[in-house]
């Protein structure tokens, strides 16, 4: 019998199956043939060290505390670094592994892989997020650890035996400001399982009398623009006196309390409704009842070469897209998305009332986000360049 090669993910600012990027890799990667585990931080739910789903062997550790300042997300990341490493060792003392793939941010696991070098274990940087960028999006400064979070960046890139990166804008920064060859920089973009977006229709309840539903999910954290999207409703609902419109927003967060204290300042209760985390058949319910949905991120370094889930699963339920201008963001919609291109909130507001008004467009629009997503976007397309890039890595006769 053939030993197939074992592939450990190392994944630290979400769980699995929560993070889906990283399970839909993992579970096809154990589809390749390889032999998988993961190791990642507990949840609520799930906190045992160890667990095994479809096959993948899930190695969770402690999460001491979550980050939400600059002091907090230190801790959290060194903590996450002795468990990681920890557990590696554990791992690779039971079953040794090819391959190490890593998800970031944050980019620290460039020393597990340095350490496991002599033993001829593979680096592969999963660049998930431009983490100097992100930085200064969350906090406005750029310094000391801007400058450390760049060196990171540097070590993991040079260390990398292969780069997946997300975009065609995440690979130019591969080669550009990583130095990598072209041929050791692949792109696997974000796209969504189709078979797990089933049809569903629309949950007239959830419009509670009101005409138009707005559909938003996402992190409500301190970068995702939501304050550009209470600055959008104000304008529509106080302005404009739209009392026919409203919004929905799912996700949770750091930000969630306080977004949901302003939106009541704001007179938006009854506008505004934050559904905190759902199930996904929750969440696939509420964006099929939509009518449009939205991105209120505004452009900026970060959200420029980033791509965002969120615009995909909006254009798997054949909805239209109202959103802020980003390279990357523009090239995933096309025209399935309106992409207001100086940051300007009313103008913001105001496509999304023209498309409220407009509902010959706003299938039109769905529609072509649908079709895209079947023809290049879906993961079925996607997961076989990463199959292409474990092909490369772990170059031979395969199982």
């Amino acid at each position: 019998m053939v030993k197939r090669d074992h592939v450990l993910f190392i994944v630290e600012n979400n769980t699995v199956p929560f993070d889906r990027r990283v399970w839909a890799e993992a579970r096809a990667a154990r589809e390749f043939g390889y032999d998988v585990s993961v190791i990642c931080p507990h949840d609520r739910i799930r906190k045992a060290t160890g667990d095994l789903i479809d096959g993948i062997r899930i190695f969770r550790h402690p999460r001491a505390v979550e980050g939400l300042a600059k002091r907090t997300t230190f801790l959290e990341y060194l903590n996450a670094f002795f468990w990681e490493l920890l557990l590696s060792v554990r791992i690779f003392l039971d079953r040794p592994f090819s391959v190490i793939h890593s998800a970031n941010p944050p980019d620290h696991v460039f020393l597990i892989a340095w350490a496991f070098r002599p033993a001829g274990v593979k680096f592969v940087f999963d660049h998930h997020d431009l983490t100097p960028e992100a930085y200064v999006a969350k906090y406005g400064s750029k310094g000391l650890v801007y400058r450390i979070l760049l060196w990171m960046e540097r070590m993991s890139f040079r260390r990398a035996d292969l780069v997946i990166s997300t975009n065609e804008s995440y690979r130019k920064t591969a080669v550009e400001r990583g130095g990598k060859g072209e041929r050791e920089v692949f792109v696997v973009r974000n796209g969504p399982d189709l078979s797990a977006f089933p049809d569903r229709p629309p949950d007239p309840a959830l419009r509670a009398g009101f005409r138009y539903l707005i559909g938003y999910v996402g992190i409500i954290g301190a970068q995702e623009g939501l304050e550009n999207l209470l600055e959008a409703a104000n304008y529509l609902v106080n302005r404009k006196q739209r009392k026919d419109i409203k919004f929905a927003v799912i996700g949770t967060g750091p930000r969630l309390k306080s977004l949901v204290r302003d939106a009541r300042a704001m007179g938006l209760g009854r506008y505004c409704q934050f559904f905190g985390w759902v199930p996904d058949s929750r969440m696939h319910e509420i964006l099929a009842s939509a009518d449009v949905c939205i991105n209120p991120e505004f452009r900026n370094p970060f959200t420029d070469k980033s791509t965002m889930i969120k615009i995909m699963e909006y254009m798997s339920f054949w909805k239209p897209i109202v959103q802020f201008y980003t390279t990357e963001s523009d090239f995933t919609a096309g025209e399935a998305a309106i992409s207001i291109k100086n940051n300007d909130i009313t103008e913001f507001a105001e496509a999304i009332l023209a498309l409220l008004e407009d509902p010959e467009r706003r299938q039109r629009m769905g529609r072509f986000g649908r079709e895209r997503i079947e023809k290049l976007l879906n993961w079925q397309v996607q997961k076989q360049y990463l199959k292409a890039a474990y092909d490369q890595i772990l170059a031979g006769p395969r199982p």
